[in-house]
């Protein structure tokens, strides 16, 4: 070897290390989203394409119709995959509330369903809390998550979709912070450990804005800890919002209304201008619908066609 001149393969695998040692996710997409928003490729002499989007499918869009735990419904998680087939879906976004069961060999048929229907899962949203207290009740929050950490790794899912959670009335924000972080930090530690990302929500509270995220994020510290931009619940600026976020974000749940303040109001939300902002910020994952309207089976397949046109630019 020439130990004078290294090869192109020499210095790629020593920047690779050296990028991996010194660099978390997080700040190699700011990296490369300021470099977007300046109009420079990041570390590279060609300006890469613009990325080509995978379209996913939220289960809370058939939320009247899903089985609930233990209480099949008119529709069955089953379902949703065969429906994600014939709409040339991506992915389907299994959300925890519409598990019938979650014993191995219901998590496993899904998997394999799934998988013959030509979908990918991309995510698992699930229900948490939080901002308790320390004590039992919070333990009880942390181990939940914990279990569906579990469940998706037999599932195949790459992310769970958290909350921060919202705490008993007597107990002031300034106090609850700490607490939230500190549940994070230990729900982080045993999904890193598993390879699952934990994503949290902009869900109202201490998650108001996109700064509020931000401060989150940083408190945490964790790899494993980014944002699951849901681009429906800023009450500030929308669009404002979710630029600031979208760095951050691995995965996305795209709304078909946005709050407007200057009427406080909900209003259609632009997704080309949602799109571009994501894919600015050097977002890659999925954009899935999550639809709150009425008539799912009529509506989702037409927000869905949208989706699919400005998902290839």
């Amino acid at each position: 070897m020439d130990t004078e001149n290294p090869t192109r393969r020499d210095a790629l695998l020593a920047g690779a290390s050296g990028v991996a040692a010194t660099m978390g996710w997080a700040a190699s997409r700011r990296a490369r989203a300021a470099a977007a928003s300046a109009g420079k490729p990041a570390g590279d002499n060609h300006q890469p394409s613009p990325h080509v989007f995978k379209i996913s499918l939220a289960g809370y869009s058939f939320r009247d119709y899903l089985d609930k735990p233990g209480k099949p419904g008119k529709m069955s998680l089953f379902d949703m995959v065969d429906l994600g087939a014939r709409i040339g879906l991506d992915a389907i976004e299994p959300t925890s509330y519409y598990f019938l069961r979650t014993d191995d060999a219901f998590i496993y048929e899904l998997k394999r369903r799934t998988f013959l229907a030509g979908l990918e899962i991309s995510g698992t949203p699930i229900r948490n809390n939080f901002c308790l207290p320390p004590g039992p009740k919070l333990d009880q929050e942390i181990a939940h998550v914990r279990t569906w950490v579990d469940h998706c790794v037999k599932l195949g899912s790459p992310a769970i979709r958290i909350f921060a959670g919202k705490p008993p009335k007597d107990i002031p924000r300034p106090q609850v912070f700490p607490n939230a972080v500190n549940a994070m930090k230990n729900a982080c530690a045993y999904a890193g450990s598993k390879g699952i990302f934990l994503a949290i929500e902009n869900h109202g509270y201490l998650t108001e804005t996109a700064d509020d995220l931000l401060r989150l994020l940083d408190a945490v510290g964790s790899d494993w800890l980014g944002i699951n931009l849901d681009t429906g619940n800023f009450r500030g600026d929308p669009y404002a919002n979710i630029a600031k976020a979208a760095p951050r974000a691995v995965t996305c749940q795209v709304k078909t209304m946005v709050h407007n303040p200057a009427t406080n109001q909900r209003e259609p939300a632009d997704f080309a201008r949602i799109v571009q902002i994501l894919r600015g910020a050097g977002y890659r994952g999925y954009l899935t619908l999550e639809y709150e309207g009425d008539d799912p089976h009529r509506e989702v397949p037409i927000y869905i066609r949208k989706l699919q046109a400005l998902a290839r630019p």
